[in-house]
């Protein structure tokens, strides 16, 4: 079983940029695809990014390419998403997500997750 702790949050301007980290415990981190995912207040919780257990591809909610970028450190049991250009519909809490399935990572079903970071960007 893998732990997530998330970091990184905070509150920025609008064009501004911050980057999560997740660091991943209890568990073989280079077995997992990881995922964050993000949740506003009174909406579903919707997918953002995603990495393979290599980190050889990535994946990409349309709202955020070109601005977010995911990456990882195995080494470091760690996940990052770098994100750019930030807009105020991206406040949102940020939750990192780990499954052993790729496909599976990409979904609320996967197995496991961290406890969020909240992310507030003003206007």
């Amino acid at each position: 079983q893998v732990q997530l702790v998330e970091s990184g949050g905070g509150l920025v301007q609008a064009g501004g940029s911050l980057r999560l980290s997740c660091a991943a415990a209890g568990g073989t981190f280079s077995s997992y695809a990881m995922t964050w995912f993000r949740q506003a207040p009174g909406k579903e919780r919707e997918f953002v990014a995603s990495i393979t257990r290599n980190g050889g591809t990535t994946y990409y909610a349309s709202s955020v390419k070109g601005r977010f970028t995911i990456s990882r450190d195995n080494a470091k049991n760690t996940v990052y998403l770098q994100m750019n250009s930030l807009k105020p519909e991206d406040t949102s809490i940020y939750y990192c997500a780990a499954d052993q399935s790729p496909t599976r990572a990409r979904t609320p079903q996967a197995n496991y997750w961290g406890q969020g970071t909240q992310v507030t960007v003003s206007s």
